[in-house]
């Protein structure tokens, strides 16, 4: 895969200011907005973790923002291909940073930054960038806030966060699209978008598994993790819950650590992707 040129960010994003992030302990650095906007975190690195397999493979990660999850599985995975799919053109700005920067130099030559809508449908999508059949692994960390919820005054960060009626449909289906056959979705979202989850994978994508992950033992879910299987007729699995953190302290569990870290990826419990 051609790396994007590195273009220079636009005037918006260098308003922004920037930090250089180190993830998987030093592994890779992912360049973010410092003043306003969505960055980066756990959620990225969990998604990450969804991802398996051992020999080639192309992703694509639909609305990547500055590119941490995309990065974190080029970096896990020697033999990925990652392609980040981001709509803002300040934050796919961030994104070629991210590709471009020097720590990132291994990883590079496997990474490439698309500027487009994952909403478009049909040939408006395929011309956009985002081929049809062409993926053996789609990741996304759509929008999670309902779109009646108190917006926040960043415009960047709302446009990351908000979900309005649609949208999630309109992610899943654009995935579905991409993956080929026998290719594996996958998501991270809130609890409240389990239903809309499952009814947007609907006949397009099947064997869905889901976990709920929580922050400790006997405190509700904060998010689920869930993956999906183009054209599979598998029924959907609910497995055991993830605790985040040990007892009351702040440390993670080490499984948890692991995921968060490029350590170990998440394994489904069904037929995985490839």
């Amino acid at each position: 895969m051609v790396t994007s040129p590195a273009a220079p960010a636009s005037r918006d994003a260098a308003d922004l200011g920037r930090t250089v992030d180190a993830f998987h302990r030093g592994r890779f650095h992912v360049v973010q907005p410092e003043k306003r906007g969505h960055r980066s975190g756990m959620d990225a690195m969990l998604l990450a973790a969804l991802v398996t397999g051992d020999g080639p493979m192309r992703v694509a990660d639909l609305g990547a923002g500055a590119g941490a999850a995309g990065l974190a599985v080029a970096a896990r995975l020697p033999l990925a291909e990652v392609l980040l799919v981001e709509r803002s053109p300040v934050m796919a700005a961030f994104a070629r940073e991210t590709v471009a920067h020097p720590a990132n130099a291994l990883f590079a030559p496997r990474l490439a930054v698309v500027e487009a809508d994952v909403t478009l449908t049909g040939r408006a999508r395929v011309a956009a960038g985002l081929a049809d059949d062409a993926f053996d692994h789609v990741i996304m960390n759509p929008p999670f806030n309902d779109g009646a919820d108190r917006r926040t005054p960043d415009a960047l960060k709302a446009e990351a966060h908000a979900m309005t009626d649609g949208l999630m449909a309109s992610w899943i289906r654009t995935g579905a699209a991409m993956l080929k056959p026998g290719g594996q979705l996958s998501l991270i979202a809130r609890p409240e978008s389990i239903a809309e989850i499952i009814d947007a994978c609907g006949r397009r994508l099947g064997g869905i598994e889901i976990t709920a992950l929580h922050p400790r033992t006997g405190e509700n879910a904060v998010r689920i993790l869930v993956t999906a299987i183009k054209q599979s007729r598998a029924r959907l699995t609910i497995r055991a819950p993830l605790i985040m953190h040990v007892e009351d302290g702040h440390r993670f569990a080490d499984d948890v650590d692991d995921f968060n870290n490029g350590r170990a990826a998440y394994a489904r419990k069904g037929r995985p992707a490839g």
